[in-house]
């Protein structure tokens, strides 16, 4: 499946951005989806996934409270809204996917993704 991810842009600390990641497919009968983020000069880290039922997230503690994954099964669109960002929200933020069990457990790192976007840039200026 192809995957394309979008919606970044400049914000203010304290603002708002809601990132897509669009399918080539429908992805979500068999698909898992994260979302992961790299800041120049660090290692790729987890974001934020949706189960493939879509009835199970997992975020890291670092966006808890202040990230929340939807989706939009006839767009075959998994929607990431950021409020409150940080400068430390800085990244390149990249959806990634993983054909999986509906039972699985929601999955954390980036090797255990198949399907990649190319990536969003996301500023946030202090």
């Amino acid at each position: 499946v192809q995957l394309q991810a979008s919606g970044g842009g400049l914000v203010q600390a304290g603002g708002s951005l809601r990132l897509s990641c669009a399918s080539s497919r429908s992805m979500f009968r068999e698909y898992a989806v994260a979302w992961f983020r790299q800041a120049p000069g660090k290692d790729r880290e987890f974001v934020a996934a949706l189960s493939r039922s879509g009835s199970r997230t997992s975020y890291a503690d670092s966006v808890k409270d202040r990230f929340a994954l939807s989706r939009d099964s006839a767009k075959n669109t998994v929607f990431l809204q950021m409020n409150s960002l940080t400068p430390e929200d800085t990244a390149v933020y990249y959806c990634a996917g993983k054909r999986t069990i509906l039972t699985a457990p929601i999955d954390t790192r980036p090797q255990d993704y198949a399907s990649w976007g190319q990536g969003t840039q996301v500023t946030v200026s202090s």
